[in-house]
């Protein structure tokens, strides 16, 4: 079973920083293009920034020059550097990846697959 595991949300006061990790646990054969999000409360869940496999990032207007996108693929594992952290970026980032799994269907013969994956999010709360 592979699953995306978020970490290192919590409680923090505006202006200061968070580092999230998102970690590929199980077998895959390759980490492809993974995407942070934000989902505030009663709103909907937007794109923060994102990475693909080739090292390209992107972010939301709204993040650019705070948040920084960064990717260990020996580790299967991307981060979320957050900084000047204000309340609006309040809420619950969920980590999206798409990978590319593999199965042995015979002597050294592989069938690969991609599958999109979600993590089940970890909170940042920025507050006085």
């Amino acid at each position: 079973q592979v699953q995306l595991v978020e970490s290192g949300g919590g409680l923090v006061q505006p202006g200061g920083s968070l580092r999230l990790s998102c970690v590929v646990s199980g077998s895959i054969f390759s980490l492809n293009d993974v995407g942070w999000y934000r989902q505030a409360p009663g709103k909907q869940r937007d794109l923060v920034a994102g990475t693909t496999s080739g090292g390209s990032t992107n972010y939301a207007d709204s993040v650019k020059g705070r948040f920084t996108i960064s990717r260990d693929n020996a580790k299967n594992t991307v981060y979320l550097q957050m900084n000047s952290l204000r309340p609006g970026d309040t809420g619950v980032y969920y980590c999206n990846a798409q990978v590319t799994r593999s199965e042995e269907v015979g002597y050294r013969t592989f069938n690969y697959y991609e599958e999109n994956l979600w993590g089940k999010g970890t909170l940042v709360t920025v507050s006085v």
